[in-house]
């Protein structure tokens, strides 16, 4: 697998696509912190870890409103491997015009815009969510 984010990604935009109520991705410490984000932010309802003797799986319980629709509307990937974006601490873009967020790789962490922004710290834009 040449982009493991794009993966993470696909795989959660193909099951809600399809209706599932979860979906198993395999797991890093990159994929569990993103996790972690959309859990807090509310995207996903939660996220369990399984041991399977190799790398571990995330089993992701995805969210959907009262009619159905799936809470995620749209999943960007922005940095990519073969054309990475970074940028500064007072250069960080907003999703949406604050309504969505945006996912930074930063020395201090995996964190959103509004994170890195009050810490003044930039990073490479992994992803937005919306």
């Amino acid at each position: 697998m040449i982009d493991p984010i794009a993966d993470f990604l696909t795989r959660i935009r193909n099951a809600q696509q399809a209706g599932h109520r979860r979906v198993d991705i395999p797991a890093s410490k990159l994929k569990r912190a993103m996790a972690k984000i959309l859990v807090d932010k509310g995207y996903i309802s939660r996220f369990i870890d399984i041991q399977d003797g190799k790398q571990g799986i995330i089993r992701m319980f995805l969210k959907y409103d009262s009619y159905g629709l799936p809470v995620i509307r749209e999943l960007k990937r922005v940095s990519k491997p073969g054309l990475r974006v970074y940028k500064g601490g007072n250069e960080v873009p907003r999703a949406q015009n604050g309504l969505g967020i945006v996912i930074l790789s930063t020395s201090k962490g995996v964190m959103t815009d509004k994170e890195a922004r009050k810490l003044s710290v930039g990073g490479e834009i992994l992803c937005t969510i919306y």
